[in-house]
């Protein structure tokens, strides 16, 4: 009893498109792991620099990415934001984002000023505590990502929604009446301007998360391509 390789036309093709498919997957996973260790490696440059004062505009937000800034200015607390879903030690609750009036000036920047825990009852709004002195605000900027899902729409009555899915910047800026820079200052750790919690997530932090997907998509193809070539030889009786 002999074997002879006689593939058959349609389980060729549909091995071939989701062996693509499959290697597809894996690589875009790949690549969101290099996107983030290189975003790491660009924090990891920016905290060893010593803080610098703002510009009167940035244009070009991205060149600003994690870069430590100093501001000093008062808090302006009539369009601050709860971040939801925002989990801390595996306990849900928010992160608080106050516009920051900076001294001098009409602009204002948006300032992370860290996490606080959910009530019992999720409807409820925490109330949270803001000082109204001026203060010394010192921390690294955070470019919100553009690319948000959300159900959520600004309310229809005019009434501000203190509670939001996702930071989107650009929902934000045409939310209010404020001269805003278009980045985020995360405060840091050790800054005694009003904070809360603060354990900022790091970009490489879940990168083994897409690295074992990757593998796994791999996987997938290597299997279906043995499967497709074991099925594919008859025995022929000589």
């Amino acid at each position: 009893m002999k074997y002879r390789f006689r593939p058959r036309l349609l389980p060729a093709l549909a091995t071939l498109v989701f062996v693509a498919l499959f290697i597809r997957l894996g690589l875009w996973q790949l690549h969101k792991a290099e996107a983030k260790q290189e975003l790491q490696a660009q924090l990891d440059r920016h905290l060893t620099e010593a803080p610098i004062a703002l510009p009167s505009e940035i244009t070009t937000p991205e060149d600003w990415r994690y870069r430590r800034v100093k501001v000093q200015g008062t808090y302006d607390i009539r369009y601050q934001i709860l971040l939801d879903n925002q989990v801390e030690n595996g306990a849900a609750g928010y992160h608080v984002i106050t516009p920051l009036h900076i001294a001098g000036t009409e602009k204002y920047i948006l300032v992370n000023r860290g996490w606080i825990p959910a009530p019992a009852e999720h409807s409820v709004v925490p109330s949270t505590s803001t000082p109204t002195e001026p203060q010394e605000v010192t921390g690294s900027l955070w470019l919100p990502s553009t690319k948000i899902f959300a159900l959520e729409a600004p309310a229809s009555s005019g009434a501000w929604q203190p509670v939001w899915q996702n930071m989107d910047m650009e929902r934000y800026l045409k939310s209010v009446p404020l001269k805003l820079y278009p980045l985020v200052v995360r405060l840091d750790p050790d800054s005694p301007a009003g904070g809360f919690v603060r354990n900022w997530p790091r970009p490489a932090e879940r990168i083994e998360t897409n690295l074992g997907y990757a593998y796994q998509w791999f996987g997938f193809a290597a299997t279906l391509i043995a499967i497709y070539l074991v099925l594919s030889f008859k025995k022929v009786e000589q």
